[in-house]
């Protein structure tokens, strides 16, 4: 009998039972294996068609901004150029020259330029884009993906959204983008971005949907959709698309330590956006809701001293006179749990909620006032222009009896009291190491509230001290540099 056959004879007689059904069940696990990569292979989304269908109605954005005109000066006395010419050589171009402290010549300075991108929103010509994007330009330039430039206008813009509106004219057969609903987003969804990143026109770039409601420290009125699609310099006021090719968000900001994208971005929801874009439109300017409170955030400490099981809420530290929310009775202490039947998880949902309700509404707040839950009815106003935000987080003789505390306290004189809108309070002067120290109280803060009773006086501040438990924190109302903000005071 040749090898090879007596080598499979024996590998046969070897195969017994057992050893047979343990090999039929690795291939049959291969097989698995191969076969659920495969399908998962399918299931990864296609963008293809979505980027044929939308690709046209996305524009490149450049703008030009000339230089502003400059004089020499020197000790305080302005150079024209005729005056330069009469100046030895090495002055006039030290005056003239790049090195000059006093800006250089005009001859010198060259127009800025920069790029962004946008999306078409209506057959009639109008864009949607960044404010940071055409901010102090001169002339904007819209350019299609056929090739057609425009010379733009601008129809107005809102720093506080950074959104801005743009308008081509004598402009026939406009592609224009489908709006979706950014209220119907989900996190983990598929998205894809359309842009000129760096400068490279139609760059599609796609991810998911990484979180809802994002607040950042100067938009209190944009709840961002955080995303980990790449958006780089370029990508600014391009559209987010859903995976039906509706448009639901701009492109509009990224999370970074080296310049560039580091999977962190973030966009402007469609809802807001288009909201601004027809108050632009139709009355030139964007009017806000406005409640006229400071609020802060309610952490585990904070939640536990007003009886909340747990942390959620926006916590209203100050009551501005004269405001909306003065008007119905609204009280610092009071927790808004709930806006028009929304619950309110976090301090940052508030603003958006209030920014987007119409001037002259009744909204109805739920607030956790002194343990109950009440209804409050406001009637919005319009936020003031020089108000930056509405509601935004807020960031006699001496007493010594206070020693567990380590604070050491004075009246707050009457007309201090009335310049800064108190009813009274005292002032910190000293603070040893102690409970108050720890609850983060400085000298030179107002004390106007402990244990949610309030402190007009030194004697008030002492009957508050010594009523205080000893088994359970307690909160503090202070004012810091103008600003009103509740600290947990811990025994």
């Amino acid at each position: 009998m040749p090898s090879t056959q007596i080598e499979v004879a024996r590998m046969s007689r070897s195969l017994t039972p057992g050893k047979l059904w343990g090999m039929l069940f690795m291939v049959a696990a291969l097989v698995s294996v191969f076969w659920s990569q495969s399908l998962a292979a399918r299931e990864l989304p296609d963008f293809t068609e979505l980027v044929e269908e939308n690709s046209s109605a996305v524009v490149n954005i450049s703008t030009t901004t000339e230089p502003e005109s400059q004089s020499s000066s020197f000790h305080g006395l302005p150079f024209d150029e005729r005056q330069l010419e009469q100046l030895p050589p090495f002055l006039q171009e030290f005056f003239r020259g790049p090195q000059s402290p006093f800006g250089g010549s005009p001859h010198s300075q060259q127009p800025r330029r920069s790029m962004g991108s946008g999306f078409i929103v209506s057959a009639d010509g109008y864009v949607l884009t960044n404010n940071h994007v055409v901010e102090g330009a001169d002339e904007v330039t819209v350019r299609l993906s056929d090739r057609r430039e425009f010379q733009a206008t601008i129809v107005g813009t809102d720093p506080r959204s950074d959104m801005a509106v743009l308008r081509i004219d004598d402009a026939e057969d406009l592609p224009v983008v489908s709006i979706g609903q950014s209220r119907d987003l989900k996190v983990g969804e598929w998205v894809f971005a359309i842009g000129s990143p760096f400068g490279f026109d139609y760059t599609v770039t796609a991810g998911i949907v990484s979180a809802l409601g994002r607040n950042l420290p100067s938009e209190n009125y944009v709840p961002f959709i955080q995303t980990d699609v790449a958006i780089n310099p370029g990508n600014s006021g391009g559209p987010l698309f859903n995976m039906d090719g509706e448009v639901i968000g701009i492109n509009s900001q990224i999370y970074t330590r080296s310049g560039g994208f580091m999977g962190v971005s973030f966009a402007i929801p469609i809802d807001d956006a288009m909201n601004v874009f027809r108050q632009i439109r139709d009355e030139g300017s964007v009017a806000r809701g406005w409640l006229g409170v400071l609020i802060q955030e309610v952490n585990r400490d904070l939640a536990e001293t007003f009886g909340l099981k747990r942390p959620r809420g926006a916590l209203v530290a100050e009551v501005m006179a004269d405001s909306p929310a003065a008007e119905a009775g609204l009280k610092s202490g009071d927790i808004v749990l709930e806006y028009n039947g929304d619950e309110v998880e976090m301090s940052s949902d508030l603003p958006p909620m209030v920014g987007r309700t119409p001037i002259g509404e009744t909204a109805t707040l739920t607030v956790l006032r002194e343990g109950r839950e009440v209804d409050v009815d406001v009637t919005i106003g319009e936020l003031p222009d020089e108000r930056a935000s509405a509601e935004e987080p807020a960031s006699g003789g001496q007493d010594s009896g206070a020693g567990a505390l380590g604070l050491v306290v004075e009246s707050l004189p009457p007309e201090v009291a009335r310049s800064a809108g108190l009813e009274g309070g005292v002032v910190v002067t000293e603070v040893d190491r102690g409970a108050a120290y720890a609850a983060g109280i400085r000298p030179r803060d107002v004390i106007t509230e402990i244990n949610r009773q309030p402190v007009r006086s030194v004697k008030d501040f002492r009957e508050a001290v010594a009523d205080l438990p000893e088994d359970r924190a307690v909160s503090v109302r202070i004012v810091r540099q103008g600003r009103a903000s509740y600290l947990v005071m811990k025994p």
